[in-house]
């Protein structure tokens, strides 16, 4: 009896396991609710503009993507634990850094913060790009993160619990993205631009805690760990890059990624200056994670029968209407409200939901299918660069993001005349069009990609067959 009462009850995991995933949740608190306004803080805190606050923070986003396969290796040379230290020493830093640099800036008698900023001069002059190397410390810190806290996740579990572990790490990361973004509104609104501030104690709060905690903690158990040297991943890399179906593959999923990169490039920008600053663009953004939460289980189960390209490419149909219905919230000028809420607003949320059931049928194939074309025995390789596609988006979205941004949905703030914005901002909407077509160019690529590749393969099986006979 005591026997199938242990073999039923449930699994249970070490210390380390709740401590990894603790911290996690608080790393990912801090970073969501500095990163759902990194271009705001940009562009109304530094003065930078739009095209400007887009490239910095497309180049941050990037990096947070492209260098987590570097720092593992760095990690499994220097240890899980000591990692963590210096990642969120890092993190404290760049995070306390980007509150106070504000107030240097400020005691210069360049800008003055408040509800609104007021400046002095501060939108010519250079040391407000000393933001750059604030937001390379926070980079390199954040790109520690992942891979040592999924490598302890893994080393913590085994193969009967591993499942119900990353499900548990998988909650911490929703949970605490959806914590992080929701104290975004209660700041700005109480504060206005001097919130966008004050957010960065908040997160430099949450990784210092962290880094307690790993420090009073965390005791490392991974023994004479031989991960790859820097130079073996990055001829890994090279190996990738000369791989013409996974670039195909990689530069068609950019499309999506660059849409779905918008949730933090365009769409606070977009949100608050056509449907008022009461918006709540950080709220708007956890209706993401929420319907994947929500659906991603059952589309998953839906489209089980289906191959791992059907479902990517049902997904990447979905996401043209997304952007479509963003753009609709434009066209509801002469309504007052839709769903009690500002017709922009109102559609907007409309359009994250479609974004999100995308992302369902979407993200959960990527990797089965990155792997599968892959050669054999080389797809952990292969797969350390599956986030390829998010480097690349985040730098063409969030670009691509400021230009349109400039052009069709201006800040009023540089308008001392109101008619003139109005008139400056009349086609605001078209910014969505050229979204909608880049998904559309993505889908039917798709389409395209994979009747060449079944040719490409039905080819090379009649060769084999004929070299064989």
């Amino acid at each position: 009896m005591n026997n199938n009462t242990q073999s039923t009850a449930a699994p249970r995991f070490p210390r380390i396991f709740w401590i990894a995933n603790g911290v996690e949740l608080l790393e990912r608190a801090a970073y969501y609710g500095v990163f759902i306004v990194i271009t705001l803080y940009l562009s109304r805190i530094l003065g930078f503009s739009d095209v400007e606050a887009a490239w910095l923070a497309g180049s941050f986003s990037a990096g947070l993507y492209f260098l987590p396969t570097f720092s593992g290796a760095l990690a499994d040379k220097i240890g899980f634990r000591g990692a963590l230290l210096l990642a969120f020493g890092l993190l404290t830093i760049g995070y306390a850094s980007l509150a106070i640099f504000p107030a240097l800036i400020e005691s210069q008698g360049l800008v003055e913060y408040g509800k609104e900023t007021i400046y002095h001069g501060l939108k010519e002059a250079d040391i407000r790009w000393a933001i750059v190397p604030i937001l390379v410390v926070i980079m390199i810190g954040g790109s520690f993160i992942k891979a040592v806290i999924t490598g302890t996740v893994a080393l913590s579990t085994t193969t009967e619990t591993r499942a119900k572990g990353f499900s548990i790490f998988y909650m911490m990361v929703n949970i605490g993205a959806f914590s992080g973004k929701t104290v975004v509104k209660p700041l700005r609104e109480s504060m206005g631009d001097l919130g966008l501030i004050n957010l960065n104690y908040f997160a430099a709060t949450m990784t210092l805690i962290a880094f307690f905690s790993i420090m009073l903690f965390f005791k490392s158990t991974e023994e004479n760990r031989s991960g790859k040297s820097l130079g073996e991943i990055w001829q890994a890399l090279l190996k990738v890059l000369s791989n013409g179906r996974l670039i195909t593959l990689i530069l068609i999923i950019t499309g999506f990624w660059m849409v779905q990169h918008q949730l933090y490039a365009t769409m606070p920008k977009y949100v608050l200056r056509m449907a008022g600053e009461g918006s709540s663009p950080s709220w708007y953004a956890n209706v993401n994670p929420l319907v994947v939460f929500l659906c991603v289980s059952f589309v998953t189960g839906l489209m089980a029968k289906r191959s791992a390209l059907t479902s990517m490419t049902v997904g990447m149909f979905i996401m043209p209407v997304s952007a479509l219905l963003m753009a609709s919230g434009n066209m509801f000028a002469g309504t007052d409200t839709i769903l009690g809420m500002h017709p922009i607003a109102a559609m907007m949320i409309i359009g994250i939901v479609f974004q999100g059931l995308a992302e369902c049928f979407i993200s959960p194939r990527f990797l089965e299918y990155f792997s599968l074309q892959a050669p054999k025995g080389e797809e952990g390789l292969y797969l350390g660069f599956s986030h390829l596609h998010s480097f690349i988006s985040s730098l063409l979205g969030f670009g691509l993001s400021g230009y349109l941004l400039e052009a069709y949905c201006p800040d009023p703030r540089v308008y001392n005349d109101h008619a003139a914005w109005v008139e400056a901002s009349a086609h605001a909407h078209y910014i969505w069009y050229v979204f909608a077509g880049i998904a559309s160019v993505s889908a039917v690529s798709l389409i395209i990609y994979g009747a060449v590749i079944k040719r490409i393969d039905a080819k090379d099986d009649t060769d084999a067959e004929l070299a064989t006979a």
